[in-house]
């Protein structure tokens, strides 16, 4: 059978009838911010206490796109007669989110939790070279960064949590055994005076 002329055309209107009448759902960019997942990838922010320099970002970052300097300090000996130590010092950690894709590989391979990803994506420059954000940048998006999920009720406990707690035990059982042998222990029934022996043998 053939279709009749038009049809088509009529079942477009209808469907465009239909949706005219209905409330819109497309919000509008800019003037209503995304409801974003938490797990969005925006921009990467740095917790520079945590950065020990050891550049594994760095060495792993598919795009080379990670810059970092530090220089050696020595601290001086703890106690007289001890070992001078050496430790790093961060001097630049510069990420250059023109060349970034993105992909996580730095903040999974950190050992120290000093990456972490942060939601915001509104940093779009005018010049190209303003895309390279310093450490200090960085860091003002690390207060960006949503808390983590809390865990699943019926998760085991963190080996590191169980660890914790089990010292922390351990050490008030300590504290706690000093202070019980310390109190006073009295008789346990009553006193009877004792009567003094008579050196015939005999009772008194």
């Amino acid at each position: 059978m053939a279709p009749i002329p038009g049809s088509g055309l009529a079942k477009g209107l209808a469907v465009t009838l239909r949706t005219m009448t209905k409330k819109t759902v497309t919000e509008q960019y800019p003037d209503v911010q995304p409801d974003l997942p938490p797990r969005t990838r925006g921009v990467i922010g740095l917790f520079e206490e945590n950065c020990t320099v050891c550049m594994l970002c760095a060495r792993e970052c598919p795009d080379w796109c990670i810059y970092i300097d530090s220089h050696k300090e020595t601290i001086p000996a703890a106690t007289p007669g001890g070992r001078e130590r050496s430790r790093n010092v961060l001097d630049r950690f510069a990420i250059d989110f023109s060349l970034c894709m993105y992909c996580g590989i730095c903040i999974e391979v950190c050992p120290f939790d000093a990456l972490f990803w942060s939601p915001e994506f509104e940093y779009a420059e005018t010049d190209i070279r303003d895309l390279t954000h310093e450490r200090d940048k960085l860091r003002e998006w690390m207060w960006t960064v949503p808390a983590p999920p809390a865990l699943d009720p019926g998760a085991e406990e963190p080996k590191e949590i169980a660890a914790a707690r089990k010292t922390a035990e351990k050490l008030a059982a300590a504290q706690a055994a000093p202070a019980e042998s310390a109190k006073p222990t009295g008789p346990t029934g009553p006193t009877e005076s004792a009567a003094p022996a008579d050196p015939q043998g005999g009772e008194s």
